[in-house]
């Protein structure tokens, strides 16, 4: 046995030696040298109404002579010749305020399309001049002014094991950890990870990633590719009115559109499958774009390379598009959605003495989950003053687990069955209407129709057979409406004042809202700011629907009227620019939650709010309580002269009362979190047209808490048992990882490649990840996370 960890430790050293090997060699490959250069195209916007601006100056910044052009009668602009590497464009014009987009990356492979929203300047004095100033975080969203920044694509690719996930790169911000190393689960300030909320050009979706369970918002890893998106929002807390049904965090994601003047392609293979991409015009007279992207993996090229990551085989193929079909009088189409299959089989073996060390040989198991979502977008200026989007999105989630066991005869007979499938009709539509350049309004609604199955069926060893133990489904629907308005009382002073309502029809359970927050520029370079929000989320439905009789016999739903589970929202946030390229941010959080579902019929310490998936088969009320409170650090250096890191570390803690009224630890209480990124490009080349990239992440987080286990109820029951008394009472070893990538870019006249390795936890380091009672050694044993993880990956764009 130990011969064969030392063997398969020693195969995985040798294929990282391999690959890093294998990049030396691809960099100091020989190039030829010329200038490179390529198009940068976009639109200029007004930020609030969406209205082209006409006569806007774009500039590249440093470029000699100066390269610039100005904006047409639709907002439109094209530089040519931009050299390659990363570029600083500057945007002005006249009564609105300057915006310098800081390391836009130009490739030689692809177009570079930059759709920027200007600010209206509230002074609409031409003759002051005033220095633009770099906000690289700043979010998209102006009326977010508290526990929320940008995020780019490229980010995504940039830090060191983020693989293009949203997820797992957001792990780096303050107040931001990874429930777990095989997931995309987070963790934000202490609340579990299905707090969050996902939305998409205007409107929410389902849990995008694959190998989800019921009622999680994270999974094993997005089904979003990065060819598909553009710089989003995140949000961690205080979120403003027009988001909803979300405790946590939301994630506000954006589409890019295709290119809609050439034909453009990317193509990606590596350890984790292929990945293709198209986009381009429908024709030479038309302004339309589509942009579309396919992938297919498989996760056993890892195991194949001796990584433990589990006895299942793991499969996942995903499609994401953007198609853009604007009119000239009616308004811009879009036709926007994604699709991911995924499956994890479990392979059984018909040998009784592999069933003696290994009781998992016995089973073959197969776990799938699939989600849909297929929208459509309107958006049309009314007048010069008013903007309205309408968005329909129609989706599915199916979940399954199928088990089957091998008999004493070797013949394979069925051990459980589950199916669920959710879906749901939602239509969202935002109006916004710009008073005068200080005083601004949002307003929307969103309705939505849901509808679930679910049964299980399980192995009844008296009676020899299968038998449906659970069987649930049903219908309703849920109302939404916002209001607010962001107002500029100065050239220092904003407040944003709105509020958000809830409804579901199913128990008639409501929540009205406030939300609130106001900015104080103080001196240049610093700003103070707090925000306030009620926020409240409604559960799965089959929380509500759960039924604990067949359908067969008197119905009843024991949980139909839970409410929802609230949370008031405090930040108070210090934000100050050190240098041009350098920002510390401060923030300071307390959250407060109430009407937490919790038991209905015993004093215990059950509480959803260590839940990280959605479903329970115990009568709920909604008697819990739970407060999580913290401060929060960011240093950072945006990336300039080819160099960036950034520090970020919390200091917090996560608590709740459950049925027994006792406070506890959360499952997520750490105590502590903190990061530490830091990068550095090497230009080479005679034309320094390629670029070596080295990433560097290192992350610690104190351990989560865990339940003691009861061995002797465990072996009479063979199977893990907790001490309810003593619940999160354990804390876990601290957690400590480290993670790297190194890249090397080649831009050739026409396409660019990109060769990449990212190596999660470079040291192997054996994370603990809880405990768990073992029916066939009956004992207790540890459970860890994922050990050194390499992915090999090679991009070309054209």
């Amino acid at each position: 046995m130990q011969n064969n960890q030392k063997l398969t430790l020693s195969n995985r050293k040798f294929h990282v030696i391999f690959f890093i090997h294998f990049l030396f060699l691809f960099c100091v490959y020989s190039t030829h040298a010329q200038t490179l250069t390529q198009t940068i195209r976009g639109v200029i916007l007004d930020k609030n109404i969406q209205t082209p601006i006409v006569g806007a100056t774009v500039i590249l910044v440093g470029s000699a002579p100066i390269k610039g052009t100005i904006t047409d009668a639709e907002g439109s602009f094209q530089l040519t010749q931009v050299p390659i590497g990363r570029q600083t464009i500057k945007i002005t014009s006249m009564g609105y305020k300057e915006m310098l987009m800081s390391n836009v990356v130009v490739n030689a492979g692809k177009e570079l399309i930059l759709n920027a929203g200007l600010e209206e300047d509230i002074t609409q004095l031409s003759e002051i001049t005033v220095k633009p100033t770099l906000e690289k975080d700043k979010p998209l969203n102006e009326m977010a002014t508290v526990s929320a920044r940008t995020f780019s694509v490229e980010e995504t690719q940039r830090y060191a094991a983020a693989i293009n996930d949203p997820a797992r790169m957001a792990t780096a911000y303050a107040g931001v950890i990874a429930a777990d190393d095989g997931g995309n689960n987070i963790v934000i300030r202490g609340n579990a990870p299905n707090g969050l909320l996902w939305r998409m050009e205007g409107i929410d979706i389902p849990n995008p990633n694959h190998f989800s369970s019921l009622g999680a918002a994270g999974g094993g890893v997005s089904i979003l590719s990065a060819q598909v998106l553009t710089n989003s929002d995140f949000m961690t807390g205080a979120f403003p009115a027009e988001y909803g049904n979300a405790l946590s965090g939301v994630f506000d994601l954006k589409l890019r559109k295709g290119n809609n003047q050439k034909r453009e392609y990317t193509i990606q293979a590596g350890l984790l499958g292929l990945d293709v991409a198209a986009e381009g015009p429908f024709s030479k007279n038309y302004k339309g774009s589509y942009l579309i992207n396919y992938r297919y993996s498989t996760l056993e090229l890892l195991t194949k390379l001796g990584l433990p990551l589990g006895d299942f085989a793991q499969r996942f193929q995903d499609i994401s598009y953007n198609i853009s079909l604007p009119t000239n009088k009616l308004g811009k189409f879009t036709l926007f959605g994604f699709g991911g299959l995924s499956n994890s089989i479990g392979e059984s073996k018909a040998d009784s003495t592999l069933w003696k060390t290994n009781g998992d040989k016995r089973f073959e198991e197969n776990f799938k989950s699939n989600t849909g979502a297929w929208g459509a977008t309107h958006a049309i200026n009314l007048n010069k003053k008013a903007f309205l989007k309408t968005v329909i999105l129609y989706s599915v989630y199916q979940n399954g687990f199928h088990q089957q066991r091998y008999t004493n005869e070797y013949t394979l007979e069925p051990r459980y069955d589950e199916s669920y499938m959710l879906r749901k009709l939602a239509v969202s539509s935002t109006f916004n209407y710009k008073f005068n350049p200080q005083l601004a309004l949002r307003a929307g609604a969103i309705w939505s129709h849901q509808s679930y199955d679910l049964f299980r069926e399980a192995w009844n060893s008296d009676l020899k057979k299968m038998e449906r133990v659970l069987a649930s489904n049903g219908q309703t629907g849920t109302l939404q409406a916002f209001a607010q308005f962001n107002y500029k009382l100065s050239e220092k002073l904003t407040a944003n004042l709105g509020v958000h309502t809830l409804a579901l029809l199913l128990n008639n359970s409501r929540s009205v809202e406030p939300r609130g927050s106001i900015k104080w520029d103080l001196a240049s370079g610093q700003s103070l700011a707090f925000g306030y929000g009620i926020h409240s989320q409604m559960h799965p439905l089959s929380f509500y629907l759960y039924s604990n009789k067949l359908l067969d016999a008197d119905i009843n739903y024991p949980n139909i009227n839970i409410g929802f589970t609230k949370a008031q929202h405090f930040v108070l946030s210090y934000d100050r620019l050190l240098n041009e390229h350098t920002r510390l941010k401060i923030e300071t959080y307390y959250q407060s939650l109430y009407n937490v579902p919790v038991s209905a019929d015993k004093r215990n310490a059950f509480s959803l709010l260590n839940a990280t998936d959605g479903f329970v088969e115990r009568r709920l009320a909604n008697n819990g309580k739970g407060r999580n409170y913290g401060i929060e650090l960011t240093l950072e250096r945006f990336l300039h002269n080819n160099f960036y890191y950034m520090l970020s570390g919390s200091l917090f803690k996560s608590e709740y009362m459950g049925s027994d009224e006792l406070w506890r630890s959360t499952r997520f209480d750490g105590g502590a979190a903190g990061n530490f990124l830091i990068g550095k490009e090497w230009l080479t080349g005679r034309n320094k047209n390629n670029v070596l990239g080295v990433n560097l992440k290192t992350t610690y987080v104190g351990g989560f808490r865990a339940t003691p286990i009861d061995l002797a109820a465990s072996h009479q029951k063979g199977e893990t048992v907790t001490i309810d008394s003593q619940t999160n009472s354990q804390t876990l070893a601290a957690y400590f990882r480290s993670d790297i990538r190194v890249s090397w870019k080649r831009n050739r006249s026409g396409f660019t490649s990109t060769l990449s390795l990212d190596i999660q936890n470079v040291t192997n380091r054996e994370n603990m990840y809880g405990h768990y009672y073992d029916s066939n050694l009956d004992a207790i044993r540890t459970a860890y996370q994922l050990p050194l993880v390499p992915v090999l990956n090679y991009r070309i764009e054209f």
